[in-house]
């Protein structure tokens, strides 16, 4: 009988770059090698398949590699019956990695084969011998991990430059031999000025305020890729990290420490220390500060998922308008979004997330009638932002048990109200989600996320573009079935802004609805309905634009 053809995809992986522009390179030669096994196989029916997976340049402790992300989707469309590589690290390092890898081959029951280790995951022994060494690549790519990490830490503590942006002040080349900074005359100059102007302000946000009106902003650089950042108006955060620099004292920081370094300093110790005792007195001051509650009423009660408090600040658009928000205290302070962690919830808009708030203790119904702010504050005695919920502990004793039973019914699903024990009687009311800042944007997505909240008032960008919408489908006899040529020559609407607007007219009637009544999910920004694709389907708008289903 004849065997059953097995379809053989070879993935291929190189760590780095060097060599690959060479006619026959490593890519080159693992394939070969693979090949060559497949035609051995011959026998069982193994054919291999036409379509090269290399990954050339890239790590195995990523799971973002194209060729990889490609050979996982062919796998999930039934193409792919047996992946072939040349060795199993070349595939994955990381042992978490090749576990979920292993997990979708098995979905599609695919089979894994190591040329040069002879392994084939459709055996359990196969599976153990896999793991093992595994847990090996994975060792060696932690130690090798670790290395780099010390060499970076003896190489700071002999004041080296190791990499990254080069601070404002200090330009390119580095010096190959001795791995100083040089410094950039003109925008040392402008960073004298800046230490020198705080101290006689004695603001970061006047100092911001000088700069923004004076247009000041970040230097221009252009990266190895030719690509230009910078050139932005700066930022009190931006600002807030320049005055703690110590790179501009001669020193190269590493972790908590810093070191001599062998660059020259910009700013003289003097200025330096004086600069740092205004900002530490301009801190404790704002911390001996009393609450005011009125402007921003979770003040003092709201905290990240490390137990972080959230203070409130405010942005002036370009028109004037106010936008406030509640933010960590290490991220106002400079510190980087990618060094504090980015699954944590770090700045949110204050407005949507106070409704958020307001409505889930109005919903439970333990509050008085027409309780404000101040009687909340009373109540609330600290908001945990946690990564996947939203932790309220109230202080409400005299809730009895029934009271109790009573909002517990009146929960909905992924909230739950627990009293905690203790000697001072307490509730603690969790909710599934987690504020989502995005386009200016809050609002409280669940773990699949999806919005749990509505917009707090109507949207005029949305309604606008609304009546905008029906105005163009009157005017040019337009349905949700015209196709993009009539809309571009048989029905007159040359202008693409305009035929993406005219798409609102066809949106459900609930959903229209909302969105005039200002009921819509607070996701639902005009951007959204401009830039991405609107089902036709009643139903699958609903779905998609994140609306509950209608009957």
């Amino acid at each position: 009988m004849k065997p059953t053809k097995l379809r053989c995809a070879i993935y291929t992986r190189k760590s780095t770059e060097e060599g690959l522009d060479q006619a026959f390179n490593s890519l080159h030669a693992q394939r070969e090698a693979c090949e060559a096994y497949v035609a051995s196989q011959i026998g069982e029916g193994w054919v291999v398949l036409p379509t090269l997976y290399d990954d050339g340049g890239i790590s195995g402790g990523t799971m973002e590699r194209p060729a990889l992300q490609q050979l996982l989707k062919d796998v999930d469309r039934g193409l792919i019956d047996v992946v072939v590589v040349y060795k199993v690290d070349r595939l994955t390092r990381a042992l978490a990695d090749f576990a979920k890898i292993v997990e979708r081959f098995d979905a599609r029951s695919v089979s894994f084969v190591s040329v040069t280790q002879a392994f084939n995951t459709t055996n359990s022994m196969g599976r153990l011998t896999l793991n093992v060494l595994l847990s090996f690549a994975q060792f060696e790519r932690e130690v090798t991990g670790e290395r780099i990490r010390d060499k970076i830490a003896a190489s700071k503590k002999k004041g080296m430059w190791m990499g990254g942006n080069l601070p404002f002040g200090y330009g390119a080349p580095i010096d190959p031999v001795s791995r100083a900074l040089v410094v950039s005359p003109a925008e040392a100059e402008q960073v004298r000025g800046f230490f020198e102007r705080y101290l006689e302000l004695g603001s970061v946000h006047l100092l911001q305020a000088e700069l923004l009106k004076a247009d000041v902003r970040t230097p221009i650089r252009t990266l190895a890729n030719g690509a230009e950042r910078g050139g932005k108006v700066w930022s009190r955060g931006a600002l807030f990290h320049l005055l703690r620099n110590r790179v501009y004292l001669g020193e190269i920081p590493h972790k908590e420490k810093s070191y001599p370094g062998n660059h020259p300093a910009i700013v003289d110790a003097a200025l330096f220390d004086a600069v740092q005792r205004a900002l530490d007195d301009n801190r404790a001051r704002v911390k001996a500060r009393p609450l005011r509650p009125e402007g921003s009423p979770l003040c003092g009660k709201l905290f990240d998922a490390d137990g972080v408090a959230m203070t409130p600040t405010c942005a002036y658009g370009k028109l004037g308008r106010r936008y406030r928000y509640y933010v960590s205290q290490p991220l106002q302070l400079g510190q980087s979004q990618a060094i504090l962690g980015r699954d944590v919830v770090r700045r949110v808009a204050a407005g949507p997330l106070e409704g958020v708030v307001m409505q889930q203790l109005t919903d439970c119904q333990l509050l008085k009638p027409g309780a404000g702010w101040a009687e909340i504050r009373e109540v609330v005695q600290r908001i945990d932002l946690k990564t996947d919920r939203m932790v309220f502990r109230l202080a409400l004793p005299e809730v009895s048990d029934a009271q109790l039973a009573a909002a517990q019914q009146r929960l909905k699903s992924g909230q739950a109200l627990k009293r905690l024990s203790g000697r001072e009687p307490r509730l603690e009311l969790v909710m599934l989600g987690r504020p989502v800042f995005s386009g200016g944007r809050t609002w409280v997505a669940s773990p699949d996320g999806r919005s749990l909240a509505s917009s707090a008032a109507p949207d005029a960008a949305l309604i606008g573009a609304l009546k905008r919408s029906h105005a163009i489908v009157s005017e040019h006899g337009l349905s949700p079935q015209s196709s993009l040529e009539e809309n571009r020559q048989g029905r007159s609407v040359a202008d693409a802004y305009h035929r993406a607007l005219a798409r609102l007219a066809f949106l459900a009637p609930d959903i229209q609805a909302a969105i005039l009544e200002g009921t819509q999910p607070a996701s639902l920004s005009l951007e959204r309905l401009i830039k991405k694709p609107i089902p036709i389907a009643w139903s699958d708008q609903r779905k998609a634009l994140g609306f509950a289903a209608v009957p």
